[in-house]
């Protein structure tokens, strides 16, 4: 993918979560990966609804802006991450929904989802039948610290579901490509609100 396709696709995507209620104010990034040493994210302070191709910038496997001058979103190097643990890992989607949110807050280190028929947008079964724990992190505005944190969780379980929680902040996810990155997203934010609505009227 070239940079200018990559960048149609991130404005796209964040007028798609910001009409979902995912990125509120300026929250949020989005990224896609266009080669091993290159990625094309959101600039930093961008509303993500009201983004055009000029918001998105380029930056190295490390996280540097190849466009002088340019700051790229303070996480840029959780995305960094993402695409260095996963090889199959094509573009990641950050968003801070009310139930992404709430739900975090109330967390341990993990959010169980069992039983969802969307459950069939993870890797690991084909019907529903199946569960994912959805990791909790806790937030960490010293973004390397957190990453190190995350790249131990990731060793200790090598077969954790593409995506997870940071406390109070929102969720990270992640797919071959954009369209695979957002169906995941959507298909966890609705058993995050339907996981929110059961807490509110328990049987």
């Amino acid at each position: 993918m070239t940079f200018e396709d990559a960048a149609i696709a991130i404005a796209a995507a964040g007028r798609r979560m910001d009409a979902m209620g995912w990125v509120p104010a300026t929250a949020g990034n989005i990224s896609i990966r266009l080669g091993p040493d290159e990625i094309a994210i959101t600039r930093s302070g961008r509303h993500k609804g009201l983004m055009t191709p000029a918001d998105v910038m380029a930056v190295d496997a490390a996280g540097a802006s190849l466009e002088g001058g340019a700051r790229p979103s303070y996480e840029t190097l959780l995305h960094c991450g993402i695409y260095r643990r996963f090889a199959d890992a094509g573009a990641v989607l950050h968003g801070h929904s009310i139930a992404n949110t709430v739900l975090s807050r109330r967390a341990g280190a993990s959010i169980h989802l069992a039983g969802y028929e969307l459950l069939k947008a993870f890797p690991g079964g084909p019907t529903h039948e199946t569960a994912i724990e959805l990791p909790v992190l806790d937030n960490d505005q010293d973004i390397p610290r957190l990453q190190r944190a995350l790249d131990a969780l990731w060793d200790d379980a090598p077969g954790a579901p593409p995506g997870y929680l940071i406390r109070g902040h929102g969720v990270y996810v992640w797919g071959t490509d954009m369209n695979a990155a957002m169906t995941r997203l959507e298909a966890l934010e609705f058993m995050l609100l339907c996981h929110l609505e059961e807490g509110r009227h328990p049987r």
